[in-house]
C-alpha cells in the first residue's frame, strides 16, 4: 500500500525589525543555547552612541545628506561600522531625530521639576537644547521623511507635551508672553544655535547662546511689542501645507 506524503508549507518571513545595536555573532549562539535574549555588547551600544552623536553635529552643520564618511570619520570609527548599527541613510536619519526628540523632552521635563521658577526653566531648557543640536530636528520638515513613523511620533508627541508644559507655566506665571507657542520656541532654537552655511565661523556655540540669551531677554513679560501673524504650535511645523497659516503683517 501507498504511504501518502505531505509537503510542509514553509512559514512566512518575520518581518524585519529595527535596527538596533549590532550583536556579535557568538553573542547570538551563547544567548540561543542559553535560552536568553542576546544583548549588545557594551562597546557595540558605545559605538551606536558616538554614531548618532557624530551624525547630529554632521546633520546640523550639512544637512541631512551630510556624507556618511563624515560622519564615520567624526565617530571615530569605520563605515563598515556604521552600516553595521544603520544600513542606510533613511534608518540613519530616522534614529537620529529619534535620538534628540527624546533628549531634549528629557530636558524640558528635568528643566521644569528642577529650577526654582518657569522663567529659569525656559532659559535652561533653551540652553540646554541647543547643546543636544535640535537643528539636527530639522529632517522632520524635509518632503519625504517619514515623520508620522508611530516612534516618532510617539517621541514628537511627548516633546510637544513637555516643551507646551515648560511655556505654559511660565505664561500662568506671568513671566513669560502669551503670545508664542513651543513651535516659535523650537523655530527660533533651531535657527539661532546652527552654524551660518558656507562659514567657518569660530566658536559658534558661544554665538549661539549669547543669542539666545537675547532670544530669551524677548521672551519676558510683559511684552513689549506686539508680533506679527500667531503663536504656532509644534504639530504646526510638520504640516506641509497647514490650512492656516501666520500672515505677517506690517
Amino acid at each position: 500500500m501507498k504511504r501518502t506524503t505531505t509537503t510542509a508549507v514553509a512559514a512566512p518571513p518575520a518581518p524585519k525589525a529595527a535596527a538596533g545595536p549590532a550583536v556579535p555573532e557568538a553573542d547570538r549562539s551563547r544567548a540561543s543555547r542559553e535560552g536568553a535574549v542576546p544583548r549588545p555588547r557594551a562597546d557595540a551600544v558605545r559605538n551606536r552612541e558616538r554614531i548618532l552623536a557624530a551624525a547630529r553635529e554632521a546633520f546640523v552643520e550639512f544637512g541631512s545628506a551630510a556624507p556618511l564618511d563624515e560622519v564615520a570619520r567624526r565617530a571615530g570609527i569605520g563605515n563598515a561600522t556604521l552600516y553595521r548599527h544603520f544600513p542606510d541613510r533613511d534608518t540613519l536619519v530616522h534614529h537620529v531625530v529619534l535620538f534628540t526628540t527624546e533628549r531634549v523632552t528629557a530636558s524640558a521635563e528635568a528643566s521644569l521639576a528642577e529650577e526654582p521658577d518657569a522663567f529659569a526653566a525656559l532659559c535652561r531648557f533653551t540652553h540646554t537644547a541647543a547643546d543636544e543640536r535640535i537643528g539636527a530636528l530639522c529632517p522632520m520638515l524635509a518632503d519625504g521623511f517619514d515623520r508620522d513613523h508611530p516612534e516618532l511620533l510617539a517621541a514628537r508627541t511627548a516633546l510637544a507635551a513637555a516643551v507646551g508644559t515648560l511655556l505654559a507655566a511660565g505664561q500662568e506665571a506671568g513671566l513669560v508672553r502669551a503670545d508664542i507657542g513651543a513651535g516659535d520656541l523650537m523655530v527660533a532654537l533651531s535657527q539661532l544655535s546652527r552654524p551660518l552655511p558656507g562659514t567657518a565661523c569660530f566658536d559658534t556655540d558661544t554665538f549661539a547662546h549669547r543669542h539666545l540669551q537675547l532670544f530669551l531677554d524677548g521672551l519676558r513679560a510683559p511684552a513689549h511689542s506686539e508680533l506679527p501673524g500667531s503663536a504656532a504650535t509644534l504639530e504646526d511645523l510638520t504640516l506641509k501645507n497647514p490650512v492656516t497659516s501666520p500672515k505677517l503683517t506690517n
